[in-house]
């Protein structure tokens, strides 16, 4: 059984250097305070239902390159296997979004993924906070070093709410990463949406992004580093 919120036919942005199409699951683990997907946190009954995603999928083979997993948190749904192996089967390569918090699925899936885009909140230390649960970032660590292991594509990224996080938490987390050898990073900016309670204002969320040396020390500690809208 799958949660499905929906489908999005194709993407350029979501799986780099392919043309894919998004699949939203229900569900995810963790209460971020800036969750971007509040209403797909619930692990409730799916609005559309596996087959209909399977024929969507199947009438664009050969248009397509990939599907993403997104979410929610995929890793939370029971069958994600059976997802990726059928789409696998279809010709599809595969990509999945994760927080990296169910790190036994994802090192028996990581054979099976062409990218990971793993998300990472925020430095070690403030992590309980930025995902609104204990023992997290150890989850996450566990995560990075089976994908790595594994020799699996991924990129880490981490969205920039100025509410919660600062100039420093970004420098800390960074070289934190650096240190585990992670090689692709991205700053995402924080997009507010209807229902955001407080949003910061364009400045404080810009205020990342501004200042073209700072973000220079940041690339220089990655094999490859960008910004995203």
């Amino acid at each position: 059984m799958f949660h499905i919120a929906g489908v999005i036919p194709f993407t350029t942005i979501d799986f780099p250097d392919n043309l894919a199409g998004v699949i939203f699951f229900k569900g995810c683990p963790l209460k971020c305070p800036f969750c971007h997907n509040p209403a797909l946190q619930e692990l409730s009954e799916g609005d559309e239902t596996w087959e209909n995603v399977c024929a969507f999928f199947k009438e664009r083979v050969r248009r397509l390159d990939g599907v993403v997993l997104s979410g929610g948190e995929p890793l939370m749904q029971p069958d994600i296997f059976q997802a990726v192996q059928t789409l696998k089967e279809m010709g599809y390569k595969v990509a999945i979004h994760t927080s990296g918090v169910y790190p036994e699925k994802l090192k028996q899936l990581a054979p099976m993924l062409d990218w990971v885009g793993l998300d990472v909140k925020a430095p070690w230390d403030k992590y309980e906070v930025l995902s609104g649960r204990p023992n997290m970032a150890d989850k996450v660590k566990q995560s990075i070093e089976i994908l790595q292991s594994a020799g699996t594509p991924f990129e880490t990224r981490t969205t920039c709410d100025p509410r919660y996080l600062t100039l420093e938490d970004i420098e800390r987390l960074t070289d934190e990463l650096q240190a585990m050898n992670v090689p692709h990073y991205a700053m995402q900016k924080y997009r507010t949406f209807d229902g955001d309670k407080n949003p910061p204002s364009i400045s404080e969320i810009d205020s990342f992004f501004s200042n073209a040396e700072w973000l220079k020390g940041i690339q220089g500690k990655f094999q490859s580093f960008l910004t995203r809208e």
